[in-house]
């Protein structure tokens, strides 16, 4: 992996709703084939990195460079067709459109008709529960299953890059799961590159290589995912840890949580 050519790049970047700034100075950079994760709180300024890298909003400093191209405020139609999609949270299906054509969507900026068909049956190999109900209206899924079209309407466009915003929302474990296996083998198996935001840390930490912690719109902290695990903040924080003294010793166990 060339470390000096990223395939994506954020350079002091800001981003504002009215007068509020939600993201001050963030900069990060996610090599080719990487997948890299952004963790935070809710309302630290997550989704809005992504928002701002594929041009659903305007930063107000700093530049996006993506395969060291200027994206800075681009039509999110024109970096699409760069090859960066976005899959954004809450998944925004188009719920009275079929499944096929909700695929069919995704590759709207594409004119290979025989690859098109090709990464339809890709995706239906990842998820079959999509091939089963293809004619179904897509607002008849559920949430995890409209994940999964969210993930493959994405994967319609042949994007180098994808942004994935939040995949386990709302799911259960069992499907975060499922989800996330996929997410890995897109990776592995097709090579795309993936940002992924997400609050379920322990599981980010896991299926990522790099990340960067945000708190209150800029980034605190950012190492393999390996070495933050090892560290107190991310234990206690992010992980649910605490920290329990043995005669010196320093151990940690899960905090017990309460429904």
């Amino acid at each position: 992996m060339n470390a000096s050519a990223p395939i994506l790049k954020l350079l002091n970047v800001e981003s504002a709703y009215g007068p509020i700034r939600a993201i001050r100075g963030v900069s990060l950079r996610v090599e080719k084939g990487q997948i890299a994760t952004v963790l935070g709180s809710n309302g630290a300024g997550k989704s809005t990195i992504l928002k701002t890298i594929s041009g659903i909003i305007d930063p107000r400093k700093g530049s996006v460079e993506f395969k060291g191209a200027d994206i800075t405020a681009q039509d999110p139609a024109l970096i699409v067709q760069r090859g960066l999609s976005h899959v954004p949270e809450g998944r925004e299906v188009f719920p009275l459109l079929s499944i096929r054509d909700n695929l069919m969507m995704g590759a709207y900026t594409r004119q290979d008709r025989d690859g098109v068909a090709r990464d339809i049956e890709a995706v239906f190999g990842y998820f079959p529960i999509l091939r089963e109900r293809s004619s179904q209206d897509a607002g008849l899924l559920s949430g995890g299953q409209q994940q999964m079209l969210a993930i493959s309407r994405a994967l319609m466009a042949a994007p180098d890059l994808i942004l994935l915003d939040e995949p386990s929302l709302g799911l259960s474990p069992r499907l975060t799961r499922e989800i996330f296996e996929i997410v890995i083998r897109i990776n592995r198996e097709r090579g795309t590159t993936i940002l992924l935001v997400e609050q379920n840390a322990n599981m980010a930490l896991n299926v990522a290589d790099f990340g960067y912690v945000l708190e209150n719109g800029r980034i605190v902290m950012e190492d393999s995912c390996d070495k933050l695990r090892e560290k107190d903040d991310i234990k206690e924080f992010y992980l649910g840890m605490k920290e329990t003294g043995v005669r010196g010793e320093r151990r940690w166990k899960k905090k017990k949580t309460w429904r």
